[in-house]
């Protein structure tokens, strides 16, 4: 997909695990709030879970759910009952993995790509699925080097060691379609309400000046 530009940055907030982030992120309203539902990372939750987030959260604000090799029929599931919107593809999910789930749910696709090198970056240029997410790693916490993405001309979302102080920098290299933060709105391990109001200030407002 062509990048909406004129359509201004979306911001993305990830790693929702407690009951309260919910209710911070409907007084913030981000475009969107994102479900670790893969196993092995510290803010995954269970469907139970998800399904309780998904009834609390704003209706307008649509569920991402973040996989890492979860079975295809597993994010299909989710997707077909509502718990999530949108599914965000971690690991190793081929393009046809990506396409079969695009034709059986008709709901878009993040594929996640872990950046070292402009080859990462052109390798899924023309994949099948609606969002790129460029990340150092997944849930790492860490930036990788931006200029690795110049000249994308495709939507993608930028994640990986973002926060309140770097990401005003980081849509003005970047001028990504948008932002994806989780650790950059955490303190001391969980979500922080303040920072969380703080970065969702700063992309409204770079949308208002750019």
């Amino acid at each position: 997909m062509l990048r909406e530009k004129e359509a201004g940055t979306k911001i993305k907030l990830c790693g929702m695990f407690r009951r309260a982030d919910i209710g911070f992120v409907n007084e913030v309203k981000p475009d969107y709030c994102g479900f670790v539902l893969a196993e092995g990372f510290r803010r995954r939750i269970l469907p139970e879970q998800a399904a309780e987030f998904r009834s609390i959260l704003d209706p307008a604000i649509p569920a991402v759910g973040v996989f890492v090799d979860n079975p295809c029929e597993e994010v299909i599931s989710y997707l077909q009952r509502g718990v999530i919107q949108m599914a965000q593809l971690h690991g190793r999910e081929s393009e046809e993995d990506i396409c079969y789930i695009k034709a059986v749910t008709g709901k878009p696709v993040i594929k996640a790509v872990k950046v070292q090198s402009r080859y990462d970056v052109e390798a899924w240029l023309d994949s099948a699925a609606d969002y790129l997410l460029f990340d150092g790693g997944t849930g790492s916490g860490k930036a990788f080097d931006w200029r690795a993405l110049r000249g994308v001309d495709r939507d993608f979302f930028l994640a990986g060691g973002l926060n309140g102080e770097n990401l005003r920098e980081a849509m003005e290299t970047v001028r990504p379609f948008g932002v994806d933060l989780s650790s950059g709105v955490e303190t001391d391990g969980v979500k922080d309400p303040e920072k969380m109001r703080t970065v969702t200030a700063l992309v409204r407002g770079w949308n208002g000046g750019s």
